[in-house]
C-alpha cells in the first residue's frame, strides 16, 4: 500500500485551499507559514552535540543552484501532459524523500562535490526518458514538458553524518530537502522536480527529493530513482516509465478535488503537532503478527499489525485526553498497480493509488487483532473489480460515490481519525548510485504546527522486516504515548538510526 506522504505543509495546504473554496478568501497568511516553518527548524535546543556543538547550530551552505535540462529534447507531440483524475484529487503538494549515504570509501568532501557532478549529467539523462519531471506546472490539470528542468542544490553541512545520526535532531531534517514544506511550491510555473545534495564534512552525501505530488506517488518516485541510479552507475538495463495512467482515468469532471478538499475537513485539528519515532524491529514484529495469526487473522501482514498496534494506543492516548473513547478511524492509501491487469503496471508514472477508511466505534474496547482485521477489511474494497469500475469516462461516477461515502461516515459524528502512508516495501534501501546503498531515509517532520493532521508514516528499516513509524499527533496525545508501557514493550523512541537495525 501507501504512497502518500502528508505533513504539517499538507495540513496547512488543505486548510487555506479548503478555506479559499468555501468562502473565496484564505485564512491564512505567510507571516502563519513563517512561524510554523521556523519551529520546525529551532526546537530540541537543549540537545547538545558530541562536539559540545548544539545541533540547532548545523549550518547548511548552498554551493551552486541551476536548473538540470533533459539530454535530449522532449517530442512536439509530448509537450503538453494532461493530468489523470487520481492526481487531480490529490491534494498533497509534493513526495518528499531524503537518502542518506554514508563515505564507505574515504572520500574527501572535494571528491564528494565531484560526484555530484555525477549526479548532475546522469540526471540530465534521466530526464530525458521522464520528460514530465523535466517540465513546469502549468495548472491544476497539466504539466508543461517544456524541458525547464529540475532545479538542484549542492549545499556542505558543517557536520558529520554519524554525528548527526547518533545526536538526532528531528527537525532538522527538513533542511536537507530543496523545499521549503509550504503549498506554493508546487504551484503553477513551479518545477516538478527540485533536488538538493547535501555533502557533509565527513564526506557523506545526503540525496533529498522534493517532487510534485501532481506528478508522482510514492511507488512512481522508486520508477525514477531506479532509472537514475541506473544511468548514474553505467548500467545497461533500461527504465521505461508508463505515462499511460490519464487514459485510464481521465479527467471529466470537477466535483472529485471538490469532494477530496471536503473530505480533507475533518480531519484537520488544531493544537501543536509533535513528532516522534517509534522503532519496531523485526522480532517485535514477529511477535505482533505471532498474536494476530493465533486470534483468527490469517496470514496477517506487518504493517496489518504494526497500523492496528499503533491505533490502538493512540486510541488509549485520546481517551486519557477526553475521558471516553470516542470514534476512531484509520485512513491508509492502497497501491493500484497491483490491481490493474496491464502490461508494466508496476511502472506507472502518476497517482495509481485510493483512500480507504477503517473505523471503530465510541466507546469499544478495541484488540490489535480486531483492528488488524477491520484495516484488511478496508483495504479489501479496493479490489480488482473497484478498479476496473473507476476507469473509462464512467469512472468518475465510481470514485466521487467512494468519496462521498468516506465524507458520509466522518460527518455522522466526532472522530478521531489517523492517517497512514506507508513507504514501505518500495526497495528505497536498494538505490545506488555507485558508491553504495543508503543507511537511512526520512520525509518531513511536522513539529510544531498549529493546524495539522494526525498522521503515522510507515517507513522500512535498512535490513529485516522491522518498521520505522514516524508519528504525528497533538502534544498532550503524544505525551501519553511516549509512556505508553505496552508501546514500549515492543518499540524503541527515538533511536539513532545508527543502532536501530539500518
Amino acid at each position: 500500500m501507501g504512497v502518500s506522504t502528508i505533513y504539517v505543509y499538507n495540513s496547512l495546504y488543505h486548510y487555506k485551499n479548503i478555506n479559499n473554496l468555501h468562502s473565496g478568501m484564505y485564512t491564512t497568511d505567510h507571516t502563519l507559514y513563517k512561524n510554523v516553518f521556523q519551529l520546525l527548524h529551532f526546537c530540541n535546543t537543549n540537545l547538545v552535540h558530541t562536539l559540545s556543538r548544539k545541533l540547532f547550530d548545523m549550518e547548511i551552505e548552498i554551493v551552486s543552484k541551476e536548473c538540470i535540462k533533459p539530454s535530449s529534447p522532449t517530442p512536439s507531440h509530448l509537450k503538453t501532459f494532461k493530468l489523470s483524475a487520481l492526481d487531480y484529487v490529490v491534494l498533497t503538494p509534493f513526495v518528499p524523500v531524503t537518502l542518506y549515504y554514508p563515505n564507505s570509501d574515504g572520500e574527501t568532501v572535494t571528491e564528494a562535490i565531484e560526484r555530484s557532478i555525477t549526479l548532475k549529467e546522469s540526471l540530465s539523462r534521466t530526464l530525458t526518458q521522464f520528460y514530465t519531471l523535466a517540465g513546469t506546472i502549468l495548472d491544476d490539470f497539466t504539466i508543461d514538458c517544456n524541458d525547464n528542468g529540475a532545479q538542484y542544490i549542492v549545499a556542505k553541512v558543517n557536520r558529520r553524518l554519524d554525528e548527526f545520526l547518533n545526536n538526532l535532531d528531528l527537525p532538522s531534517v527538513n533542511r536537507f530537502l530543496p523545499c521549503e514544506p509550504s503549498c506554493s511550491g508546487s504551484t503553477a510555473g513551479s518545477p516538478v522536480t527540485n533536488v538538493q545534495i547535501n555533502i557533509f564534512e565527513c564526506g557523506s552525501i545526503a540525496i533529498g527529493l522534493c517532487i510534485s505530488h501532481k506528478v508522482i506517488d510514492g511507488a512512481a518516485l522508486t520508477v525514477f530513482l531506479k532509472g537514475w541510479t541506473n544511468m548514474a552507475c553505467g548500467s545497461t538495463e533500461m527504465m521505461y516509465p508508463n505515462f499511460t495512467a490519464p487514459s485510464l482515468f481521465p479527467q471529466k469532471v470537477l466535483s472529485l478535488k471538490a469532494t477530496s478538499m471536503g473530505l480533507s475537513m475533518p480531519l484537520l485539528k488544531q493544537g501543536k503537532c509533535t513528532t516522534r519515532r517509534f522503532v519496531f524491529e523485526s522480532d517485535s514484529v514477529a511477535k505482533l503478527k505471532a498474536e494476530a495469526i493465533e486470534n483468527g487473522l490469517q496470514r496477517a501482514s506487518r504493517l496489518e499489525v504494526v497500523s492496528a498496534f499503533i491505533w490502538k494506543c493512540a486510541m488509549a492516548a485520546s481517551k486519557e485526553v477526553c475521558g471516553f473513547q470516542k470514534a476512531s478511524g484509520l485512513s491508509q492509501i492502497v497501491n493500484l498497480r497491483t490491481k490493474l491487469n496491464q502490461p508494466m503496471s508496476q511502472n506507472f508514472i502518476g497517482n495509481l493509488v485510493w483512500l480507504v477508511l477503517a473505523t471503530s466505534e465510541a466507546n469499544h474496547e478495541p484488540t490489535m487483532h480486531g483492528l488488524a482485521t477491520r484495516v484488511r477489511e478496508s483495504t479489501s474494497k479496493v479490489n480488482s473489480e473497484f478498479v476496473e469500475k473507476s476507469q473509462g469516462d464512467e469512472g468518475h461516477l465510481v470514485m466521487q460515490k467512494s468519496l462521498e461515502d468516506l465524507v458520509e461516515i466522518l460527518s455522522k459524528e466526532t472522530m478521531d481519525v489517523y492517517g497512514f502512508t506507508s513507504l514501505c516495501k518500495l526497495g528505497y534501501y536498494e538505490f545506488d548510485f555507485g558508491w553504495g546503498k543508503p543507511i537511512w531515509m526520512t520525509g518531513i517532520v511536522a513539529e510544531g504546527s498549529p493546524v495539522f493532521m494526525n498522521m503515522v508514516n510507515m517507513l522500512d528499516m535498512k535490513s529485516g522486516e522491522g518498521v520505522e513509524t514516524w508519528v504525528h499527533l497533538d502534544e498532550p496525545e503524544m505525551e501519553i504515548l511516549m509512556k505508553n508501557q505496552e508501546l514500549l514493550a515492543y518499540a524503541s523512541l527515538d533511536p539513532s538510526p545508527l543502532k536501530n537495525g539500518n
